[in-house]
């Protein structure tokens, strides 16, 4: 494992969040105590950190990363099949462990190129990007959903103009 100093050299512009001895994750840069899910926002947005543990100061920013995929694997639709996990395991210790390891994550920037390029594509010919219309669609139903459920409450409450029942003209 890499020490603190370690991890700073590699990457002088990566956010340090400190984590004490009560389980508790401290963002540096934010001042404050932060959740898993908050780690899991750093990573969507692409936010280059590290985690530090206070007591040691070795560099447990992977072991943090794995405590958020198994919140998230907990939730929904796992990505990781139970055959996929035990797979990994058993590379563990393996002749092959390095191999596998450098397999599953040039695989992984594969696809993520191959889903790019389909992107890209779609963009070119149609000239929208298609996840960009899923997320507008998307966002614009959620922000409808949320005023009619506003108006909803609106009516069922009474506006607060002292009547109930059907809705204002």
């Amino acid at each position: 494992m890499q020490t603190a100093a370690e991890s700073e050299n590699l990457d002088t512009e990566s956010r340090v969040i400190k984590k004490y001895p009560n389980r508790r994750l401290y963002d540096t840069e934010e001042s404050r105590y932060i959740t898993l899910a908050d780690v899991r926002r750093l990573v969507m947005d692409k936010v280059d950190f590290v985690v530090i543990d206070k007591k040691t100061q070795q560099d447990i920013t992977r072991c943090i990363l794995l405590q958020v995929i198994s919140e998230q694997e907990q939730e929904g639709d796992p990505i990781l099949s139970r055959d996929f996990l035990s797979q990994v395991i058993r590379f563990y210790g393996s002749s092959v462990q390095n191999v596998a390891s450098s397999y599953l994550e040039q695989s992984l920037k594969l696809f993520m190129s191959q889903q790019q390029q389909v992107r890209d594509r779609v963009r070119g010919v149609v000239g929208i990007d298609p996840v960009g219309v899923v997320a507008d669609i998307t966002l614009k139903n959620y922000s409808r959903w949320k005023s009619a459920q506003e108006e909803i409450f609106k009516t069922l409450m009474g506006s607060g103009n002292g009547q109930s029942g059907g809705p204002k003209p």
